[in-house]
This record gives C-alpha cells, structure tokens and sequence, in this order.
C-alpha cells in the first residue's frame, strides 16, 4: 500500500515535484523498518506500561520472536509471530507516507526523514499501543483504547487515519502554505496515476482490513465483503455531488470516493453488517467531498486533501461504529440504531479526540523543533522551479534532447541559480 500511495499522491502533484513525492512515500518503508525492528514493535506491543505503550526493550532487535521454543514457532494468534511484525510495520509505513501528502512540493527532504522517525516513536507507536495491543496478543495487559474504554478501531481508524491526518493538519500549518496558493492552478499531473494508485490502495485494504483478524474465516470474509462495500457506495456517492455540484463527475473524484470509503471502514468493517457498511461509506463520499473544500474557506494548505479525506472519513468511520454496530458482526457490539443507546458511541467519541489531541500536539512540538532549528522549508526558488531538480538533481520527465557534443554545465546550487535569474528576470525575483 505504501508504493500504491506512492503513485496516489505522485499522480497529484505537479510534474516538477512528482518524484520528491514518491521519494518521501517510499522512504517511510525504511525509515519505519530500521525503527521498527530496534525497538518500535517492542515499544507498541511489548508488555504494557500504564496502559499508554509497550516496553521497549523486551523485543527489542526482535528477539524472542523468531526462535522455535522446543517443536513450536512463536505465534501471534493463530500466525507465526515473524508474520505479525512485518505485517503490523505495514501500517506503520503507510500511516507515516499519508503525512506526506500535506507538505507536498514545499518541504525539505533531509528534515522530512528526520521528521519521520521522530513521529514514529513519538507518536505512532505510543497510539498503536493504545490501540491495536490487545490483551492476550502479544502481552497479558493492552493499551488504554482497545483495554479500558473499549472503543472499537478494528484496522486503524484511529490510530493510522486520524492519527496522520491530525499531523498533515499541523504540518500544513507550520509550513506554510505553496508559493502562489490559491491563486496559481495546481492540477495533478498525472491522472491516470492517480486512478493506478487508487485501484493498487483498494486491492491492498483487503489484506489491511480483513488481514487483520489473522486467520480466514467468516470473519474476515465479512470484513472484505465491507470493504469492498464501503469503497465502491462512496465512489458513486462522491461522483453524485461532484455531478450535481460541479457538473461533471471526474476521474478524480473517483479515485477520492474511493479511498474515503475505505478510510471510513478500516475502524468499523468488523462490527457492522454488509448494509452498514454501505451507509458508512455513503456518508464517508459525501462527507469528504464537501471537507476537502474547507482548506480554502480557512486557508490552510493541505496540499493533497489528506484532511479531508484521512482525517475527515477517518472520523466518520470511527463514530458511525456507536450508530450502526450490528451484534450479528465480528465484534458483536450493538450502536444506537440496533438498541445499543449511547454506550458506545461515547467510547468512540473519547477515542477520537485523545489520539486527535495527542497528535497533534506532539506532531507540533516536533514540527516547531525542526523549524527552528535546522528549518522545513525548501528555498523559495526550488519551490518555484520545482524540488525534483533541487532535492535530488533529477526530473520525472526529460523532454529535451542534448545537441552537439558539449558536456551539461554543472548543477548550480539554489543561491546562485537565484541570484543568476533575478539578474535575467529581475520581476520574478523572490524575496
């Protein structure tokens, strides 16, 4: 799902910024891994500490994970426990890539990776405690969310959905908005791999949703039946208000509809039935399409509607748990339509807004470090040429040809390419 987001996101940015794009998605999955085999799955599910994240140094460099006790592997449930580490720093990968998309075309490489790692053990792995170590998994005690309040989050409404999307939001802010937004046209550039990565995103949730019971059965047959579900109803559903409000329904707003379908099932698809899902998703595209137009209404650049569509459809999924949970599903809990009351829509409600406010507050104590120390803005003529070139010395598409046998000039650095056009172009000069 990580590379798929890759070309998601890559897709929807302009040409002179497509592979800074890809780079920072795919330099999540390293990133991520080196983290998460030193400590990270230790710290989200080693024995619980408070109910608030697990002891870091009790798997640590993975060990006791992957030697055979006597005749038997270790297990996670009914997987080997091997298969549950690389499967759980998937989500971890992806949760951390998704931020990306609200800094696009405008922040520093090497403070992206640095910001990168901090956010995972600061933040990630802490919420992946809270919310996905439950008792009797991989320790006797879990976090707080999935032990003590009981709120449902099956496959990371919250701790991978809202969590990044609460981040994106305060990156956004921090930074700043692109040089000439609103005013300039920043169209994705590449639609059809907008639509490649939208297709790649839903094949890889089934293994995202339905992976996550850890076995095959009917429950995980349910779980993909939702999915399935929830992200073809919010496709027609986004598509609709597009046609009505705009006129056309695009290929884009597909490919959106899609994804916020799906990010408004991960928390819910094994506590509702196939027709709950399907309203869950209908509220997720209608819901999504009206948030993404927010960013102009308060002036927030969220370069890739990460807010709208993560953190918005994110908080859908998670509350419409306390309304539409149906006792004939996996996690046999009842919301207020099924004769539940009001139970858990409360536990839901409180699940949201601790790991909201955890994020974003840590992710702005981390944003503001960074920004006052080594700095996240590129140069303000690298925006405006474009951070392929600046960042990595390269560009997505080569349409001119070399004539004769003259070697290239060398690569100027940033400074003196501005200092060579404001001479030249002295009204494009950006000060």
């Amino acid at each position: 799902m990580t590379p798929a987001l890759a070309l998601f996101y890559g897709g929807m940015v302009r040409s002179k910024s497509v592979l800074n794009m890809m780079m920072m998605c795919l330099t999540a999955i390293p990133i991520v891994w080196i983290l998460w085999v030193a400590f990270g799955y230790s710290l989200s599910f080693g024995p619980d500490i408070a109910g608030l994240f697990g002891n870091p140094f009790h798997y640590a460099g993975l060990r006791h994970l992957f030697t055979a006790q006597g005749p038997r592997v270790p297990l996670v449930g009914t997987v080997p426990a091997m298969v549950f580490v690389f499967f759980q720093a998937g989500f971890a990968m992806v949760t951390v890539a998704l931020i990306a998309g609200a800094v696009a075309d405008r922040m520093r490489f090497s403070t992206w990776l640095l910001f990168a790692g901090l956010w995972c053990v600061l933040v990630y792995f802490p919420i992946a405690h809270w919310v996905f170590s439950a008792p009797g998994l991989t320790a006797t005690r879990g976090g707080w969310i999935v032990s003590h309040l009981r709120a449902i989050d099956f496959a990371g409404g919250t701790a991978v959905e809202i969590n990044s999307g609460a981040a994106a939001l305060v990156m956004a802010l921090i930074l700043g908005k692109r040089r000439g937004w609103p005013r300039d046209p920043m169209r994705p550039h590449n639609l059809p791999f907008v639509m490649l990565g939208a297709g790649l995103l839903w094949f890889g949730w089934f293994g995202f949703n339905a992976g996550s019971t850890l076995k095959a059965d009917g429950a995980a047959a349910l779980i993909s039946v939702n999915t399935l579900g929830a992200g073809a109803v919010s496709m027609v559903a986004w598509l609709t208000m597009e046609r009505l409000r705009h006129g056309h329904p695009t290929s884009f707003g597909a490919a959106s509809g899609v994804v916020a379908g799906l990010v408004a099932i991960t928390p819910s698809c094994s506590a509702v039935t196939p027709i709950g899902a399907m309203i869950i998703g209908a509220v997720a595209g209608v819901v999504s399409s009206y948030a993404i137009e927010l960013k102009y209404r308060f002036g927030y650049d969220d370069s890739l509607d990460v807010v709208g569509v993560h953190f918005v459809s994110g908080i859908v999924g998670t509350l419409m748990i306390g309304l539409l949970a149906s006792a004939s599903a996996p996690a046999g809990v009842r919301g207020l339509f099924y004769g539940g009351g009001v139970d858990q829509l409360w536990r839901q409600a409180v699940a949201v807004l601790a790991v909201l406010a955890y994020s974003m507050a840590v992710t702005a104590l981390i944003g503001l470090a960074l920004k006052l120390t080594i700095g996240v803005r590129s140069d303000a003529q690298d925006e405006l040429d474009g951070i392929d070139d600046a960042e990595h010395a390269e560009s997505a598409y080569d349409f001119h040809t070399d004539r004769g046998g003259r070697l290239p000039p060398a690569r100027e650095g940033s400074l003196e390419r501005h200092k060579r056009r404001e001479a030249v172009w002295p009204e494009r000069a950006v000060t």
